[in-house]
């Protein structure tokens, strides 16, 4: 493995020179930034090898202003040649674009001027792939190893290490390197028209924090196992219970809501409602880039800003919106803290370690008094108006009946608006980090299910 200082000094020399390059050739402004990666990752099935993939390589991205003209060009080359190539073309489209009142740095004053802070993102272990096909083999073989499991979908492990830097022409340099482990089975239960299938998967930024490869795979096979023998439901209006694995969907649909280029296009079902009470009082949201080992943890944001943990809603309050430097300008607002960026776009406002904070009730006390409803485990498609807040999807999972899970379900269709589904969620104390946008089990009363 290359020196983790060495690497970082070398790519910010390279983007130093790049910035320096493009201001001399006549940019007002301008930053660049780079992403070089190497992953190595498995695959198996029925216990035989499949694939084993290897791949590394560099991107680069630079993006100059030309007072409010603005492009991005990027390459995988670095040498003297392609960087000169590069700055050329990016000041030729730059003076050819429109004129965008909002593009442009990020005010000097939100630069991060501190060392990054030490998130834990690298773990230095890199494996093989015999480790990595050893890893597979125990997830699949437990998930074979549950009863009625007839077949495999199957099973794979990987491994990643990155680094990311950026340079902007006012003053940030910096840059960091993240790893990334995983591993996962899928499998089959049943025969004929009768068969089904799911998985189960663990991801961490060190080796140590994976879940356990047998556990894992036994979880797919119960899983797996359990959807044997759906049925179909009647049409009805009860409360619904998301597991874990998709509550998370809800979160993501409430940042899509509160996106500042959402916001300022006038697209948002939320754009009124800053401040206001949008969830039931128990629900608080957080989005915090600076957690440890986190799946989703950034140092600084894509514009070299401080990222800082806060809360998204407090006690059902919408409190902010998610901004980069174009989308706060659009509103009036200064940056979040919350830009993305790849090597061939401008940044854009992306939340980064996001959860609902846990309730007090465990699952099973959230379900007690529910006659009938639905326990949803999966979700099908993307039904939501962005708009309007209209919510439409395709699930499947468990019937609830006199507050016991019963049953699995199918081919059902769950729908409601948003805004509605917001205010009657009620979240349970089972809370774990495991996706990078996490959530406990939640319930939602009052939602519309379409069956038979």
């Amino acid at each position: 493995m290359a020196n983790e200082t060495d690497t970082k000094s070398t790519s910010l020399d390279l983007l130093s020179s790049l910035v320096a390059k493009a201001m001399k050739a006549g940019a007002s402004a301008a930053d660049a930034v780079t992403s070089n990666g190497v992953a190595l990752s498995v695959s198996q099935r029925l216990g035989k090898r499949e694939d084993l993939e290897r791949s590394e390589g560099t991107d680069l991205g630079l993006r100059v202003f030309v007072g409010k003209q603005q492009a991005i060009v990027a390459s995988t080359e670095t040498s003297d040649r392609a960087m000169d190539e590069l700055v050329s073309r990016a000041i030729s489209m730059a003076r050819a674009a429109p004129q965008d009142p909002y593009c442009g740095l990020v005010d000097p004053g939100q630069l991060m001027t501190t060392a990054l802070p030490d998130l834990d993102l690298l773990d230095p272990f890199e494996p093989d792939g015999e480790e990595l096909y050893a890893r597979a083999a125990a997830t699949e073989g437990a998930a074979l190893a549950v009863d009625s499991i007839t077949n495999s979908d199957g099973a794979g492990a990987s491994w990643n290490r990155s680094e990311r830097a950026l340079v902007t022409s006012d003053g940030f340099a910096g840059g960091y390197s993240t790893s990334g482990f995983g591993c996962y089975a899928s499998v089959i239960a049943g025969e004929g028209t009768g068969m089904e299938t799911d998985y189960a998967m663990t991801r961490a930024r060190h080796a140590e924090d994976l879940e356990d490869a047998a556990a894992v795979g036994r979880e797919a096979g119960e899983r797996t196992v359990a959807r044997l023998n759906s049925a179909k439901v009647e049409s009805m209006a009860v409360p619904v219970v998301f597991e874990p694995r998709v509550a998370n969907s809800i979160l993501r649909h409430l940042t899509m809501a509160i996106s500042g280029p959402s916001v300022a296009r006038g697209t948002s079902f939320l754009r009124k409602d800053m401040n206001k009470q949008i969830f039931s009082p128990g629900v608080t949201i957080i989005d915090d880039p600076l957690r440890k080992r986190g799946l989703s943890s950034r140092p600084v944001d894509g514009e070299g800003v401080t990222p800082s943990r806060m809360a998204l809603i407090d006690g059902g309050v919408l409190k902010t919106w998610i901004l980069s430097a174009a989308s706060a300008r659009q509103l009036g607002l200064a940056s979040t803290g919350h830009a993305g960026r790849s090597t061939s776009s401008p940044p854009g406002p992306s939340p980064s370690n996001l959860y609902m904070e846990a309730g007090t009730d465990t699952p099973e006390e959230l379900m007690a008094d529910i006659d009938k409803g639905i326990f949803v485990n999966s979700l099908i498609g993307f039904g939501i108006n962005p708009v309007t807040g209209d919510y439409s999807r395709g699930a499947s999972g468990f019937l609830i009946e006199n507050g016991q899970i019963a049953g699995p379900v199918s081919e059902l269709t769950i729908a409601g608006n948003l805004k509605d589904m917001f205010m009657h969620i009620t979240p349970a104390n089972d809370l774990k980090f495991r996706y990078g946008t996490d959530a406990p089990t939640i319930r939602i009363d009052g939602m519309t299910v379409a069956g038979k």
